[in-house]
This record gives C-alpha cells, sequence and structure tokens, in this order.
C-alpha cells in the first residue's frame, strides 16, 4: 500500500485505516509511509513483487483510492471503504490461475 504524500495527514490516515481493515481480514499488509516521491514507492513495490497496490492519494478527496493488479495491469478506482473487501474479490477470483498447471 503507498501513500502518496505522507505530509497529508489525511492520506496518512486512510492509509493506516485501510492496513488496518486487511491486517484485520487476514492480509499481510506493507504499508510505504516513507517521505520519498510515489514513482520511488512504486517501484520498490514492483521489484520485491507485491501482488496488489493501493495508491492512497488525490483521488481520496472523492473518497476513492486506487487498487493495481501487478499480474494485470489492471487500475481499479474503489471507494475508501471497500478496499477490503474489493482485494479479498480479487484475491479469491484470482486464486485458481495464481498457480501453475497440474502435470
Amino acid at each position: 500500500m503507498t501513500i502518496t504524500n505522507v505530509k497529508e495527514p489525511e492520506l496518512l490516515s486512510a492509509g493506516e485505516s485501510i492496513a488496518a481493515d486487511l491486517a484485520a481480514a487476514g492480509f499481510d499488509v506493507l504499508l510505504d509511509d516513507r517521505d520519498e516521491r510515489a514513482g520511488v514507492k512504486f517501484k520498490d513495490a514492483e521489484m520485491i513483487g507485491v501482488p496488489y497496490r493501493i495508491n492512497i492519494g488525490k483521488k481520496l478527496a472523492e473518497g476513492n483510492v486506487e487498487l493495481v493488479d501487478r499480474l494485470t495491469g489492471i487500475t481499479h478506482d474503489i471507494a475508501l471503504t471497500a478496499a477490503a473487501s474489493t482485494l479479498q474479490s480479487l484475491v479469491t477470483n484470482a486464486a485458481p490461475h495464481a498457480l501453475p498447471p497440474t502435470p
């Protein structure tokens, strides 16, 4: 999960809230709240292989965050309050395709 600008308290608060919701739902959460540019954070998440990234940024003003699926490259704009349930749905639906075929 990436907070694009940690100097904005509402973004930081939203990120911490989503991280807590995801942890409570059983996800391993990596909250990137470093004081770095967003691009650096995105690149680092890609390099370590984070399968799904939630970006908390300017769309929060509309009550939304971005959910990026690394496998497909598809970005979903989702409601802040639906982040955990949406991610759970994506993971559940992707699970059969994540495993290699059995020989």
